[in-house]
């Protein structure tokens, strides 16, 4: 069990360390919101890899080999998704510096960030191309579940890292100038890891 898990556990850290467009996401959707709706949305892209790692150990060769040719309009997908949330931070941001009536605003739910973030990561094929490698790369012995299970925690407790540093930088930028400024850089951010995919 400890050698399959501990693989898991560098498997996972390996896939969720690299800061990316999802952990810009989640940090910013902390900043904003609570740290109960970051988490909840760091929880969705650890369930990804979680769900990324299973589907490596039960046959991720064989998938990868699928995945391949579609692996680009899957790119594409992404892009234009993470630019409609560039978009729709940038709006928000100057709405609510603009809006007086706060019922105007939709408050993010915990659900829908769980659901939003979990849909975005599972769009990034190459992460079960990593996990299928490194399953491969044992001669196929993944370790089965420890090894998912490792990945899995290895990849929360970074998310939810994560979610904490946002929660935490949203706690000392609480002026509506900060706010502002932080969700469009967040946007800007999130604009430029989508051109990057393209």
């Amino acid at each position: 069990m400890s050698a399959p898990f501990l693989a898991g556990v560098v498997a996972g850290y390996g896939v969720a360390m690299p800061v990316g467009a999802i952990g810009v996401l989640i940090a910013g959707l902390s900043a904003r919101t609570s740290l109960r709706v970051g988490a909840a949305a760091g929880m969705g892209a650890a369930t990804a890899d979680g769900i990324y790692a299973l589907v490596a150990v039960l046959g991720g060769a064989a998938l990868a080999g699928t995945v391949a040719p579609i692996a680009t309009p899957m790119r594409w997908a992404a892009a234009v998704v993470l630019f409609g949330l560039a978009g729709h931070t940038a709006w928000a941001a100057l709405r609510r510096g603009r809006a007086t009536d706060e019922r105007a605003e939709r408050p993010a739910t915990a659900a829908k960030a769980y659901s939003g973030i979990l849909g975005l990561t599972l769009l990034n094929p190459a992460t079960v191309v990593y996990f299928a490698a490194l399953v491969m790369g044992r001669g196929g012995a993944g370790g089965g579940v420890w090894f998912v299970v490792g990945a899995f925690l290895a990849s929360a407790s970074w998310q939810l890292l994560i979610a904490g540093s946002g929660a935490l930088a949203g706690r000392l930028l609480t002026g509506e100038r900060a706010r502002l400024i932080t969700s469009l850089v967040s946007s800007g951010v999130i604009a430029v890891l989508a051109v990057t995919l393209l």
